[in-house]
């Protein structure tokens, strides 16, 4: 699979966010109690927060085991598919736990119609960018903040909850990949890169500052995880080393996002650019403690075994054409972009203060 320098594939075709809805999630836990006043989240974006918008069938993986097949030390969980990326939680379920909830809030898809939990709505698919892929037809993260608006000048979304809401906004390379809808989408230059990538960090700005002018008190934004280290990236050289050149990329990402978002009151960089790095590409005697956990760390825990093939995919006769990990707790990859519940859990784990900081601080008019 020819890949242009900078960019990934995210092999996801999804429906239109207008989907029918069905049965919602329960309310947050009462058990995990929030030190702060954010007790609802909204969350945007792609397949680092998507906990079950793109449609259930059995060609998408994330529907189908072993995804949502949690296994740890002591033993192994009832598979159930949520239609998250990972094999169990993902980064928005741990961000939602520090606010005090179970989870995070229910898809926009599985939420019946006209209403709203109490503890927010997800409105993130998996393959989501800022522009369009025509042959993937994936929501754009404005058409979400769209949905989000639609619902909040219906009153679907009360102002009251509003006031005590945090977003999530997740924006993690799609628009990085062959076939985007935009000009200079193929990229062959680092003035190419810099250009294009300042288009795409404009964009995910202007969609905060308008959650911002909506209502929504503090929002979270994530930079860009370093692309390069990802195993969809160093398959090519036995998942040894990362490619430097995509790592540059998300870097000028970064970047920008730090220099657009320094002027924006309420709102907060989620390092995941330096989370990441601290596990899976720290120079010797660096990184976190968090890193010793993990085991070839740049290898994922559910490998295919073909060079075109995916994490679940099965022969027509039934026979698994993947290879999966005996823990998943040991590995920081799940398949070849997303990271598994451990691995989210261990960067969470480095965000977590400065967030708890963010949330601490009074809310700026």
């Amino acid at each position: 699979m020819k890949l242009m320098p900078t960019v990934f594939c995210l092999l996801l075709v999804v429906l239109a966010l207008d989907a029918a809805g069905v049965d919602a999630r329960g309310t947050p836990s009462s058990d995990q109690g929030s030190n702060n006043q954010w007790t609802s989240m909204f969350v945007f974006g792609d397949g680092f927060v998507d906990n079950g918008n793109i449609p259930q069938a059995d060609t998408w993986r994330q529907w189908t085991y072993p995804y949502g097949s949690y296994l740890n030390s002591r033993g192994s969980a009832t598979p159930v598919p949520t239609g998250r990326l990972s094999n169990y939680w993902i980064q928005s379920d741990f961000i939602a736990r520090i606010l005090g909830l179970h989870e995070a809030p229910p898809s926009y898809r599985l939420t019946p119609r006209l209403s709203c939990d109490s503890s927010g709505m997800t409105f993130a698919f998996g393959g989501a960018g800022v522009y369009e892929v025509p042959d993937k037809k994936v929501p754009t993260l404005a058409t979400q903040v769209n949905a989000f608006a639609r619902l909040l000048d219906a009153g679907v979304i009360s102002r009251q909850q509003l006031r005590s809401s945090v977003a999530l906004v997740s924006i993690s390379g799609s628009d990085y990949m062959t076939g985007a809808d935009v000009e200079n989408a193929f990229l062959s230059s680092f003035d190419d890169i810099d250009s294009y990538i300042g288009n795409v960090t404009t964009e995910i700005a202007k969609n905060v500052g308008r959650l911002q002018r909506l209502g929504v008190r503090k929002v979270l934004v994530n930079n860009l995880h370093p692309i390069g280290c990802t195993p969809l990236r160093t398959s090519s050289n036995n998942y040894t080393a990362c490619d430097l050149l995509a790592n540059y990329a998300a870097t000028v990402h970064n970047n920008n996002i730090e220099q657009l978002m320094g002027n924006k009151n309420n709102a907060h960089i989620l390092d995941l650019y330096t989370a990441f790095t601290d596990i899976v590409n720290h120079a010797p005697g660096e990184g976190s403690e968090r890193s010793d956990n993990f085991n070839r760390k740049l290898t994922p825990c559910c490998e295919a075994s073909s060079e075109l093939g995916y994490c679940g995919q099965v022969s027509p006769s039934g026979e698994r054409l993947y290879e999966l990990c005996k823990n998943p707790d040991k590995k920081f990859y799940w398949d070849e972009t997303y990271p598994t519940t451990a691995g989210w859990e261990a960067v969470t784990e480095a965000l977590e203060e400065p967030l708890r900081e963010f949330l601490d601080r009074d809310y700026v008019p």
